[in-house]
């Protein structure tokens, strides 16, 4: 097994996240305090939480969070959820128990970096890049000449980070039946799930749809709820799912009690979450798209279709590297350059950076973007 490489994306923020004054490439949604989450509770949650004990939680989670989750699915049950500490601990864990040295697999870069890092480390790993000339599309006849009799899973990202791409019906259909004829575990990263542009770009969820398929959720994203630390992968194949469980032995063990049962409030009210999501996107798209429109000159900028971060291209003549670096460190607006997201599987652009959209700093991120650039500029 391969060594991981270092995390490029988490290294940039551990730098930087918490000391720019304008964070302007956030990849969650706008967060709450505790009473604002706790007021959605009802009056058995708000008891549970009144007096809730603070021992262990069960490795696979609580019976009332996971019943909260398969509540979201249309063909998954309880006993087919498996809760995690975040997203990240999920696709370590899955790839890892899904994963042998002698398997390969096949990922869409580019992406975030542990869906690539964690495989690689494990076996082959083949990478097919979205088309950022046909609006990040992506192209099966690539996905299919990468399979290989041993491949033994294709994971992907819709709606997409960093892009905001949504792939089509008939092609995540496509997939679903590609996978099914050669029995490949599709893993779906989904944890942009509901904060798409509009209502018709909502996909099902693999694991609905797909005996072998693999969703990852996440109340991080489009719930805007990152600090309670709850993840969790949905699947019916219910072997692949205790393997899963096993390898979670190893890294947390279980799940943090308040965080659980926090979880389990948001999920009860998780329409009015992302109705909330939704509103802030819809408020704060306008004023992206009215800064690019303003500045052609250095931007080129594609409508994400979901999500709450965009990939613009940077035109300007220093590149998109020396851009963010004078740009966070002279007028502190943080924004992801393209280096954070380098696939060692294939080229993904270099001229591109990561800006989001789902908090409520909108406003004075721009002025500050823009005042840097007058300033540059004069």
């Amino acid at each position: 097994m391969r060594e991981l490489r270092p995390f490029e994306l988490e290294v940039f923020f551990s730098k930087w996240e918490f000391t720019a004054r304008h964070h302007l490439c956030a990849s969650d949604m706008q967060s709450m305090t505790l009473s604002e989450l706790l007021a959605f509770a009802d009056d058995e949650d708000r008891t549970a939480w009144d007096s809730l004990y603070l021992g262990y939680t069960e490795t696979w989670g609580g019976a009332g969070l996971r019943e909260a989750i398969a509540s979201t699915y249309q063909c998954v049950e309880s006993a087919e959820i498996l809760t995690f500490v975040g997203a990240q601990e999920g696709i370590f864990a899955s790839m890892h128990a899904l994963l042998c040295p002698e398997d390969h697999a096949i990922v869409v870069i580019p992406n975030y970096q542990s869906v690539e890092s964690v495989p690689v480390s494990i076996c082959d790993t083949t990478g097919v890049a979205l088309d950022a000339a046909r609006g990040w599309e992506l192209d099966l006849g690539r996905v299919r000449d990468a399979i290989r009799p041993n491949t033994r899973v294709i994971s992907f990202n819709f709606p997409h980070n960093p892009t905001g791409k949504v792939i089509s019906r008939a092609t995540l259909d496509a997939l679903v039946a590609m996978a099914r004829e050669r029995g490949i575990y599709l893993f779906s990263d989904e944890v942009y799930r509901g904060v798409e542009r509009r209502p018709e770009m909502l996909l099902p969820q693999v694991a609905d749809l797909y005996e072998r398929g693999i969703s990852l959720g996440v109340m991080s994203k489009s719930y805007g709820l990152p600090g309670i630390r709850v993840g969790w992968v949905a699947c019916r194949d219910r072997d692949a799912l205790g393997r899963m469980e096993r390898m979670k032995h190893y890294t947390s063990i279980c799940g943090a009690a308040p965080s659980e049962l926090l979880a389990q409030i948001g999920l009860k009210a998780r329409e009015r979450l992302l109705a909330r999501s939704r509103a802030l996107i819809a408020k704060n798209l306008p004023m992206l798209e009215a800064f690019f429109a303003e500045y052609r000159d250095l931007f080129e900028w594609y409508l994400p279709d979901g999500g709450c971060i965009g990939y613009p291209r940077y035109i300007g003549r220093d590149g998109v590297e020396k851009f963010a670096r004078r740009l966070v460190e002279e007028s502190g607006v943080l924004l992801l350059p393209a280096s954070v997201y380098r696939s060692e599987l294939g080229e993904t652009p270099t001229d591109r950076f990561r800006i989001g959209y789902g908090r409520n700093n909108m406003e004075a991120g721009l002025a500050a973007l823009r005042g840097h650039l007058q300033k540059v500029a004069a």
